[in-house]
């Protein structure tokens, strides 16, 4: 792939070249993420952070990432927010507000509104997730993340065993996550969830085509016994056509500390894209293994602004001035990783 100046829209833009040269640039960003350096090789670009669907993670850890490398960031926040609301089209959009930013991270609850954006941009756009669709970045800092959660038992992607619980259903953080892994070799993929909610026989079938092998199940014991990773998710509620449909759902793959114990390998990684939900009845991963050194979920949201910083350099052409324009930082820095 060539980064420089194009858009980031879909996992199917990468090849196993392409990932690695995502995760040697994210590696190269450690100390700036740490506060140990500061860089200033974005100064004066600016970021248009647009997200129409309710974000925690991503949009904080995009606009962190482009403030990092030293950029400002424009954010708009739900369509009731912006224009879109009084009947401007995404065309509309995008042209406009392209020509306010050198990049633009964006969020939308329809599937394909992102591409549809892109087209009229006149700046680069990464998809921030479109619906149930995809959510490309998301998928790379969860494989970097398993890369690096493997790598300390001295395993790697290719050969591992991995398990995904839940929503397989409308969860695009695992659709995208899934295609990826097809560039791998010799996978073993277990896929927990109610019939209900499994994962979309197209992603499966490119799964096994791939040469992996596939077990479904409905029962959790089956799937996180003999695992290297746990991938597990919350009930998509919002994708659902009612609340009450929702709620049936909820709950029902609950991985907490005694299901853990009893089934799973002592060196199985825990993880998540997040949000959990930790409402009563409704858990998807208890907060009673919070001190398991196993579990990954919080090393996976710093390895995001690792990522998202690794493409907002390759995108914008910065990766070999970055340290040009370092120096240290002259602030007291909390150790947070």
């Amino acid at each position: 792939m060539d980064f420089v100046g194009n858009h980031i829209l879909s996992v199917s833009q990468f090849d196993r070249d392409d990932i690695e040269r995502v995760f040697e640039v994210a590696d190269m960003m450690r100390p700036y993420a740490h506060r140990e350096v500061v860089t200033r090789v974005l100064e004066g670009a600016i970021l248009g952070n647009m997200f129409f669907e309710p974000s925690t993670r991503t949009r904080v850890s995009f606009g962190c990432a482009f403030n990092l490398l030293g950029g400002e960031v424009r954010e708009t926040t739900e369509v009731r927010a912006s224009s879109l609301a009084k009947g401007e089209s995404l065309f509309d959009t995008a042209r406009v507000l392209s020509g306010y930013s050198d990049v633009i991270v964006m969020r939308h609850e329809l599937e394909g509104s992102v591409q549809q954006f892109a087209k009229a941009s006149r700046c680069p756009v990464l998809n921030a997730g479109d619906g149930a669709n995809e959510h490309p970045s998301q998928a790379l800092l969860d494989l970097y993340t398993i890369k690096r959660e493997l790598a300390t038992h001295g395993k790697t992607i290719d050969g591992m065993r991995i398990t995904l619980i839940g929503d397989l259903k409308y969860g695009r953080a695992v659709h995208s996550l899934v295609q990826m892994l097809t560039l791998y070799s010799n996978i073993r993929v277990s896929l927990i969830s109610a019939p209900e909610l499994a994962l979309p026989s197209r992603y499966i079938d490119a799964l096994r085509l791939s040469g992996h092998e596939v077990i479904e199940s409905d029962r959790l014991e089956d799937g996180i016994a003999q695992a290297d990773i746990l991938y597990v998710t919350r009930t998509q509620e919002e994708r659902f056509g009612s609340q009450a449909e929702a709620d049936k759902y909820k709950g029902i793959y609950k991985v907490n500390r005694n299901i853990y114990t009893e089934f799973c390998e002592p060196n199985t990684v825990i993880m998540h894209p997040l949000p959990r939900d930790s409402r009563e009845n409704a858990s998807d991963l208890d907060a009673d293994l919070n001190e398991n050194p196993n579990l990954a979920i919080f090393r996976q949201t710093d390895n995001g602004v690792l990522i998202r910083m690794a493409l907002f350099a390759l995108i914008l052409d910065v990766v070999g001035q970055i340290s040009r324009h370092s120096r240290k930082v002259n602030w007291y820095t909390a150790k947070r990783f």
